[in-house]
């Protein structure tokens, strides 16, 4: 991706709208780097854990990120015990940090999981037919199941598929630039902009 120009990251309105329009594009642009965010959630035993996942779609007017995720994985149980989360980023051609944290919630076998299941390419549905299920230990790497593309046991897979939901609350922004790194850091309370600063990198 080309870097935009450094006047930009004077101004932290700009910043803000650029950040979004890079998660926005990443959603699509299997290339770009925001299209594999890192998760960070909170396990059982209080220690963070992280995964690099896909960013399937972003809700730009509510601040929402979408992401898929099989209802068998551990990530699942964490986020009900503690839905607040962490979302990283780093884009090395634009020389872009993004921080945030949400609150994260999981839709299965409703309306939304549905549509999006209905929108998945079926190399994607595959992944959610896999037996067993993620995090099983298994005797060689090799030892599972993934059905075929086109399969018919390709349809079983939605009743692991779930959509993940994270909806943004603070985002902290580091550009880097020989001159001068720029740090700025945003907050929202409900649909509201409660904090706009620039931070000393």
């Amino acid at each position: 991706m080309q870097q935009p120009a450094p006047w930009l990251w004077d101004d932290l309105d700009a910043t803000l709208a650029e950040v979004w329009r890079c998660l926005g594009a990443g959603a699509s642009t299997r290339r770009s780097a925001f299209h594999h965010p890192t998760i960070a959630t909170t396990g059982p035993d209080g220690a963070p854990r992280l995964r690099t996942m896909i960013l399937r779609g972003v809700e730009l007017e509510i601040r929402r990120l979408r992401l898929h995720t099989d209802i068998r994985g551990t990530k699942v149980a964490e986020i009900a015990a503690k839905p607040r989360v962490a979302v990283h980023v780093y884009d090395p051609g634009m020389k872009l940090q993004v921080r945030m944290t949400g609150l994260a919630t999981i839709s299965h076998g409703d309306p939304v999981a549905r549509t999006a299941w209905q929108n998945a390419q079926p190399m994607s549905q595959a992944c959610y037919g896999t037996r067993p299920a993620p995090g099983t230990t298994i005797a060689a790497g090799g030892d599972f199941v993934l059905p075929a593309s086109h399969s018919p046991e390709l349809a079983e897979g939605e009743a692991n598929f779930a959509v993940l939901r994270i909806a943004i609350e603070t985002m902290e922004t580091l550009y880097l630039a020989h001159g001068g790194h720029r740090r700025a850091t945003f907050a929202w309370e409900g649909a509201t902009l409660i904090r706009k600063d620039w931070l000393a990198p």
